[in-house]
């Protein structure tokens, strides 16, 4: 029986090339994403006693406390935070042009610096919520809300979330993988310096704002959790005893 010839094709190998390219690109940028969310983890954070005297001062927060965060209209609540993502998103499309004029090259110091912006941003959604993160517990839920925010699935983790120190790497490494594959498809542009300016800042944009919207819609549903359990609370407190 004769061998089978297979016919070569030069889009198959370009296919190949491309295919090929966008792994390589993907590893680098996942490896690139979690030493930046590691090094925001441990040197960003959001004072929340100074946090909420701004929201007092710059918003009128009728709120002395975080707990009473609980007692404030939401709407009021999803106003601040809609305004907070958006203060985001214009430091980030701002930085992404900056950096961006290198192309590929500044793509390193892009990252860490959009990690930073980002953990910023979701820590100050946090607070804005009423959550704080304090304790070991509260930085675990925190890490929660960002594995929401870049679309992660972590369910399978959450029963590792008491051993923070194993947790949060975890978390981190999952964000990374599942942003690099985003990032991949979006950033191949930035080989071309100057263009890839343009390009740097309308996607720092975008992923803040994706990422924004959706911590949002974690903290405001467990807002409206605490609330309903508070409410709960108050009911069963003025119940006649039997």
């Amino acid at each position: 029986m004769g061998a089978v010839e297979i016919p070569y094709t030069s889009g198959s190998m370009k296919s190949t090339g491309n295919s090929s390219g966008k792994s390589l690109l993907k590893r680098g940028l996942e490896g690139a994403l979690r030493s930046a969310f590691m090094k925001a983890y441990a040197t960003v954070k959001v004072d929340p006693d100074n946090y909420l005297q701004h929201l007092r001062m710059a918003y009128d927060l009728p709120a002395l406390t975080y707990n009473g965060v609980y007692s404030v209209n939401i709407a009021i609540l999803d106003e601040i935070a809609e305004e907070t993502i958006r203060g985001s998103m214009r430091i980030a499309a701002v930085e992404g042009a900056g950096l961006g004029m290198g192309g590929m090259i500044t793509i390193l110091p892009d990252l860490g610096i959009l990690a930073a912006i980002t953990i910023r941003m979701i820590q100050k959604l946090s607070l804005i919520y009423g959550f704080q993160y304090n304790t070991e517990s509260e930085e675990a839920e925190l890490w929660v809300a960002a594995a929401s925010a870049a679309g992660v699935d972590i369910s399978r983790d959450l029963v590792e979330r008491r051993v923070v120190a194993r947790f949060i790497p975890r978390v981190i490494q999952r964000i990374a993988a599942s942003a690099s594959a985003e990032m991949v498809e979006k950033w191949t542009a930035r080989l071309i310096p100057v263009v890839s300016s343009l390009i740097g800042a309308g996607l720092n944009y975008y992923f803040m704002r994706v990422w924004g919207e959706r911590a949002v819609r974690h903290f405001r549903q467990r807002h409206l959790e605490m609330r309903q359990q508070s409410i709960a609370a108050q009911m069963v407190g003025v119940l006649p005893e039997a």
